[in-house]
C-alpha cells in the first residue's frame, strides 16, 4: 500500500491554505470511487488520507471554491483535480498544490 499526503499553499498570500476540502478517489471501470475525504489543517497539510494499492490511478480533488470564495464571487478555478498513477515501488506520494487567484501548480514532492 502507498500513502498519499498533500499540502496547499496560497502563493498570493504567502501562507498555507487552511480549510481546503480534499477528496481522494480511485479510478475504476465504472468511474471514480471515493476512498476518503479530509481538509487542510492550519499548516495547509492533509496527512490522514487512506493508503492506496500500488499500480492504481488516483485523483486528488481540491474544493478551492470553499477556500477562495470572496466578496467578488467564486474563484476562477472552483476546483482542482489532480490525477496520477501510483507506481508499485513507491511507499508514499506527497502532492503539493500551489494556489493563486488565477492559476495553480502541482508537483510530486518528497
Amino acid at each position: 500500500m502507498t500513502g498519499i499526503s498533500t499540502h496547499v499553499l496560497d502563493t498570493s498570500l504567502g501562507r498555507p491554505a487552511a480549510g481546503v476540502p480534499v477528496e481522494l478517489a480511485l479510478r475504476t471501470a465504472g468511474g471514480w470511487t471515493v476512498l476518503g475525504t479530509s481538509a487542510t489543517d492550519s499548516d495547509g497539510r492533509v496527512t490522514d488520507l487512506p493508503a492506496v494499492a500500488a499500480g492504481s490511478v488516483v485523483r486528488l480533488l481540491f474544493d478551492t471554491a470553499a477556500y477562495g470564495a470572496g466578496p467578488d464571487g467564486p474563484p476562477f478555478f472552483p476546483e482542482v483535480s489532480v490525477v496520477f498513477a501510483v507506481a508499485p515501488e513507491q511507499r508514499h506520494y506527497h502532492v503539493p498544490l500551489l494556489l493563486s487567484p488565477f492559476g495553480y501548480s502541482v508537483y510530486r514532492g518528497s
